[in-house]
């Protein structure tokens, strides 16, 4: 399986792991979270995969959370729902992500990402 790198080219923190996984030599397939949002199907099964709370995915410092104001909707709302919505609009997911045979890694933390060397 290659890696999938889930990102969005003008994020800071997405262009910082990019960087990482070139000097570490990992192998990638790059993915824009905007123009090729993640599926319902996929968002399912990696969110299962990863074995972090659905909370986690969402980017809650990003504009369109705080404009649809998720903190307090998230509560009420079914896990279908969340993956629903996730699925409806890529800038929701907090990225980066990377899938790999080694796990899922949702966003960038060097000393977890490590694991991958």
């Amino acid at each position: 399986m290659k890696n999938i790198f889930i990102q969005y080219p003008k994020c800071s923190t997405c262009k910082k792991a990019k960087k990482w996984l070139e000097e570490n030599n990992i192998e990638f397939e790059e993915r824009n979270i905007v123009t090729k949002t993640p599926t319902i199907e996929e968002l399912t099964k990696w969110i299962q995969k990863s074995g972090q709370d659905i909370k986690k995915w969402f980017n809650t410092s990003g504009l369109k959370y705080k404009e649809l104001n998720l903190k307090d909707k998230l509560i009420n709302m079914t896990d279908k729902e969340k993956i629903e919505l996730l699925a409806s609009d890529g800038m929701l997911i907090k990225r980066p992500i990377l899938i790999s045979e080694r796990g899922i890694f949702i966003g960038f933390k060097e000393e977890k990402w490590n694991d991958l060397k």
